[in-house]
């Protein structure tokens, strides 16, 4: 018996499509501000998958993370761990993060780090207030107090990491910085400086001196907001 043709015109859509359809309108219309985040975690994932209702897998993103932010500052291997999230898609996550950072070092990039100081600090808490693990930044600057390089000294645990003002003196002497910015991220939540922070951060200072090296400030960057030693009298 002869098969009929399938009839592509008349073929079910997926049940989902439709919402897909509705959602990028309301993009379109009424902006991403009238979108949720979850919403707007669907739309990226709608791109890495394709055919599948993706609704429940952001909301079960942020729930698991903890929020937005969270999800995209999340590890390649952490977002795997999650049911449905793969290595494609996980990249594709990845990418809209790193796009953002490079787009906010870019902007640092492009005049004296001093007179964008708001922009010094969204870059920081873009990069380091969601993270998991404390790390340590240093912001190198030429004299004109331009960006000469951005680096991850150090990374360490949920609550310590180690810097050691030999290595940092030496990397700034390699760039030929005359001024650094320090900055560490507190996972707690909480920025305030430890005792620990503020010691650490007077041997620096002490051993830039030698060396006429500016430390302009060490910022520490949390999920709660920041603390600028300097403008605390902690330096």
């Amino acid at each position: 018996m002869k098969k009929k043709p399938l009839d592509l015109e008349h073929t079910e859509k997926p049940h989902f499509s439709g919402h897909r359809d509705r959602l990028r309108a309301r993009f379109l219309k009424s902006g991403p501000e009238s979108l949720a985040d979850y919403e707007v975690l669907e739309l990226i994932l709608f791109m890495a998958i394709p055919r599948r209702d993706v609704k429940p897998l952001a909301k079960n993103l942020i729930n698991a993370f903890g929020g937005l932010p969270s999800v995209m500052n999340a590890s390649l291997h952490d977002l795997q761990k999650i049911e449905g999230i793969s290595e494609k898609t996980a990249i594709a996550l990845k990418t809209v993060t790193v796009l953002a950072h490079r787009t906010l070092k870019q902007e640092l990039a492009e005049k004296p780090i001093l007179n964008s100081w708001n922009k010094l600090l969204d870059y920081c808490r873009a990069t380091m207030a969601h993270e998991i693990r404390e790390h340590f930044r240093i912001i190198f600057l030429n004299k004109k107090n331009e960006l000469l390089a951005d680096e991850i000294q150090g990374s360490g645990t949920v609550d310590h990491t180690p810097a050691y003002p030999r290595e940092i003196i030496k990397r700034a002497l390699e760039l030929g910085a005359t001024a650094l910015i320090l900055v560490h991220n507190h996972p707690s939540g909480d920025p305030k400086p430890s005792q620990a922070d503020i010691d650490m951060t007077r041997e620096i200072v002490q051993s830039a001196k030698m060396f006429n090296i500016i430390i302009h400030d060490h910022i520490i960057v949390a999920r709660k907001g920041h603390t600028s030693l300097r403008s605390e009298g902690l330096m």
